[in-house]
């Protein structure tokens, strides 16, 4: 059977993971206690996990980690906007340490608290523990201002444009990775520099369920 350190080689050999500083944080968190039971958790595509959400494809939070790396020091914040499962919450936390701060939000309830489950299952839970990881249920495209500004963000789907509300907690020298769309959609990379002014550029392609409300989300009228 397939284990972690499967995956992570293959993702190595596939060149989606080109650096030892993203392969070793992959390699501390096991995605298989982020996947539902019953699933692969380590075949490279996305996952269902209730609620019409899903967590990635492995190779695409891959990429997303090698994109932020640079922005993922110790004592840095991050904010994971529809963290789901919590999984790459956890990995972020690790990479910025007990010194810096890891938020993921979800507007699921039920999602927050199975991946605060998840979580407390992995090597990260000592930071949940601490406060440095955190997983709070709220409307992400409003990120969370209450430890902003951001160093690094990730969006885990996509937005028709880019919340306005994200840019403003991004920090001067941050980074962004927003997918951006509707039907079709690409990865952006956003760029504040140190006067404020931003730089978007395209990365690849991509395919995500879309970041919405949680009414929308659900299936239900608004």
């Amino acid at each position: 059977m397939p284990c972690n350190k499967d995956l992570i080689r293959s993702l190595q050999k596939n060149g989606r993971i080109t650096t030892p500083k993203v392969a070793e944080a992959m390699d501390q968190i096991d995605r298989g206690i982020f996947v539902p039971e019953g699933e692969s958790p380590y075949m490279d595509y996305p996952v269902p996990i209730g609620y019409n959400a899903t967590i990635s494809a492995p190779h695409m939070h891959a990429i997303c980690l090698e994109l932020l790396k640079d922005h993922l020091q110790p004592g840095n914040h991050v904010l994971d906007v529809g963290a789901g499962t919590g999984y790459l919450t956890a990995i972020f936390a690790l990479m910025v340490g007990e010194s810096g701060r890891s938020v993921g939000v979800e507007h699921i309830p039920e999602l927050t608290a199975k991946a605060i489950e998840n979580v407390q299952k992995s090597k990260a839970a000592c930071l949940l523990d601490t406060g440095s990881l955190s997983l709070q249920t709220g409307d992400g495209r409003e990120g969370f201002p209450e430890h902003a500004p951001y160093d690094a963000i990730h969006v885990g789907a996509a937005a028709p444009s880019i919340p306005v509300a994200l840019i403003d907690q991004l920090k001067p020298g941050g980074r962004m990775v927003i997918p951006v769309g509707q039907l079709f959609q690409d990865l952006i990379v956003l760029d504040k520099d140190s006067k404020g002014d931003v730089k978007k550029s395209e990365y690849t392609s991509v395919r995500y369920v879309p970041l919405t409300d949680r009414q929308s989300q659900l299936g239900k009228a608004s």
